[in-house]
Formats: structure tokens, sequence, C-alpha cells
């Protein structure tokens, strides 16, 4: 009995003792979330606020829109970029028929393996191929681009508060800094091999400005192809790889709401009705 007594009272201590640190440690860990200064940060600018057909509750996608986005990336940002969670016959969501899909993959390179050898290869693109990467491995698109890996785009805007906005104003965000930015805050002039931009959270990125100069797109649409124009199309294309839905979840969310609001009055006169008779008789 003795024996056993003793085996627990080792137990209590030793859960008490647990209990000490671990409330120790939150003490002392608030308290240096509390005291501690908070990292100063560079003084970068919120993202512009651009209009975009898909907007809002009722939004859509423009087509044209779209197709003018799809061809600057093809054109300048793929050099870099790349789409790997896109495929070749989702093209046909933005207005493309099925041979303009299979003559766009055949002019592109995917990795692929020799029948005769089984060794790695490239072979012309099909229709369910993903887009492919411009570079290698990580390793090449570091050494290409300033030590910095391009990232992939297909969920870009996603992955980026008011991602449409950002990746739109950072294309069209690429100036010197001020004076008056370097004399406050001198860290923010840009190392050698860095470009100065408002509206990247360090103000200085690796990648070189995509979009110099007007006209460098020539639109089927005749739409005049200025640095804004393309900056806004390929944002406006990102946001359709990263959310292909988005419009059809729009269009989708309406009739379900008005069901819900629907079933929500039909189940209130329900109960009415039920529980009048019980109301009456309790009367």
């Amino acid at each position: 009995m003795t024996k056993l007594l003793s085996i627990r009272l080792v137990a209590i201590l030793v859960g008490l003792g647990f209990a000490v640190v671990a409330l120790y440690s939150f003490v002392v860990g608030a308290y240096a979330a509390i005291t501690e200064e908070a990292p100063a940060h560079l003084p970068y600018e919120e993202p512009r606020d651009i209009a975009y057909s898909f907007d809002g509750p009722f939004g859509k996608w423009d087509v044209q829109q779209l197709q003018r986005g799809f061809k600057v990336y093809n054109e300048v940002c793929s050099a870099c970029h790349s789409l790997k969670f896109v495929a070749f016959r989702d093209l046909e969501q933005i207005g493309y028929d099925e041979g303009q899909v299979k003559a766009f993959a055949a002019s592109k390179q995917v990795p692929g393996i020799d029948p005769n050898t089984g060794e790695a290869t490239t072979r012309p693109g099909l229709p369910t191929d993903y887009f492919p990467s411009p570079y290698p491995n990580n390793v090449a698109a570091a050494a290409a681009n300033n030590n910095a890996i391009p990232p992939d785009l297909s969920l870009m805007t996603k992955a980026r508060h008011d991602g449409t906005n950002y990746v739109a104003s950072l294309l069209m965000g690429y100036q010197e800094p001020s004076a008056e930015l370097l004399a406050e805050h001198p860290e923010a002039a840009p190392a050698p091999g860095l470009h100065h931009n408002p509206y990247f959270p360090n103000l200085n990125l690796a990648m070189a400005p995509p979009l110099t100069t007007a006209g460098q797109v020539t639109f089927d649409d005749g739409t005049e192809a200025t640095i804004e124009q393309m900056a806004t199309d390929v944002a406006a294309f990102l946001t359709w790889t990263a959310e292909p839905t988005l419009v059809k979840r729009k269009q989708t969310g309406w009739p379900v709401l008005i069901f819900l609001l629907f079933a929500t009055v039909l189940a209130y006169f329900s109960k009415k009705q039920i529980w009048a008779a019980t109301k009456r008789k309790a009367a």
C-alpha cells in the first residue's frame, strides 16, 4: 500500500514539474513576443486597384482579354516562368479550337522517353501535355537568373494577396528609387543585379522588367499593346490559370443562394403550420 502511494506521489510530482516547465515556457515566450520590437519593413506600396470583367458577384471572363494575356505569357513570360498545372488542352476554355490547340502544343518541346533506348529526350507536345518548364532543373534556372529561381505562375494570383492587382502592378511598377526613399532607407538601394519595384515587399527583385516597350506583343484583335494593357491582360490570364472555375463558381452560387433562401422561408411557414395546432391546444 505504501509503495503504491509512493508511486502515485512521484507521478503527481512529475506531472506538476512538466506543468510548471510548460507554464514557464509560455510566460517567457509571451513576454518576449510582447516586448520584442517588430522587425522594420521597407515601405512597399499596396497594389493598384484595377477593374476586371470578372470582378464582383456577377463577373465573367473577357475571352479576348484572356487570349491577349496568354499571348503576353507565351511571348514574354514563358522564357523564364512555367505553367506546370495548365495543360495545352485547357486553352480550349478560353476560345481556342481543337486545331489551334494541337498546333500550339506541337510547337512546344516537352520531356519524353526515347522508345528505342529508354533515355530521356524531348518530343513535340500533345494537347494532353502540360506547359513545359523553360529550364531543365532549378540549378539551370538559378544560374540564368542571378541565383533566383523564377516561380511557376500557375497559381501565382492565388498565392499573393490581391493577386491579380499585385501581378499587374508589379509588371508596371519598375522604376528608380526616389531620393527621399534612399535618404530614409539606405538599405532600399538595389544591389547589383537587382531591380527596384515599390510593389515588391523587399522593394528589389532579381527579375528584370519583362515589359519594356509598347508594342512588344502584337495582339490579334488589334488592341494597342501598351505596357499597362499587356500587364493587366497577362494578370487576367494568370487569374484564369489559378482558378479557371471562378466564373462558374459565381454562376452556381446564385441559384444555390436562392434555393437556400426559398428553403428557409418554406421551413419557417412549415414550422408555423405544424406548431399552430399545438399552440391552440396549449391555450
